[in-house]
C-alpha cells in the first residue's frame, strides 16, 4: 500500500471538496491501494489560524478532523522524532508547520503531497501538484 501525507493546504482543499484540489490528488486520494494521511501539526495550523480569522482557514478543525477520519484518511501524530528531525532540514522553507511536514515524510517514508514549490527543495519524497 502506498501512504501519502496531504500538506495543510491540499488537506484543507480534499476536506471542502474544492475544486483548487488538483485531479491527480483526487485521485490519489480515492484510490484504494493509497492510504491518505493527515498530520496533527495540519490541525494545530488550521486551528491557530482558523482563530485568528484567516479567510483562508474558515473551517471548524474539530468537525473537518471528524469528516476526514469518517472518510477514511489515518491521522498521523507529531513524534520526538519529527520534531528532532526538523532540525536537520535545510533552511529552505521558514513555516515551521512546513517544515514539520517535511521531517514526518522523511521519518515516516510517505510521500508529502503539496502545492508549495519551495518544499520541493528539500530531500526526500515531497511531490508538488
Amino acid at each position: 500500500m502506498i501512504r501519502i501525507l496531504l500538506d495543510t493546504h491540499v488537506l484543507l482543499w480534499a476536506a471542502g471538496d474544492s475544486d483548487r484540489l488538483p485531479s491527480e490528488v483526487l485521485e490519489l486520494v480515492e484510490d484504494p491501494d493509497v492510504q491518505a494521511l493527515f498530520s496533527t501539526i495540519s490541525l494545530l495550523e488550521i486551528s491557530i489560524k482558523h482563530a485568528l480569522g484567516r479567510p483562508d482557514f474558515q473551517v471548524d478543525p474539530s468537525v473537518m478532523r471528524r469528516r476526514l477520519l469518517e472518510e477514511g484518511y489515518v491521522e498521523l501524530p507529531v513524534f520526538g522524532e519529527h520534531a528532532v528531525a526538523v532540525a536537520a532540514l535545510p533552511n529552505y522553507h521558514r513555516d515551521p508547520f512546513d517544515r514539520l511536514l517535511v521531517a514526518q515524510a522523511i521519518v515516516e517514508g510517505v510521500e508529502l503531497i503539496t502545492a508549495d514549490a519551495q518544499l520541493a527543495r528539500y530531500p526526500g519524497p515531497i511531490r508538488v501538484f
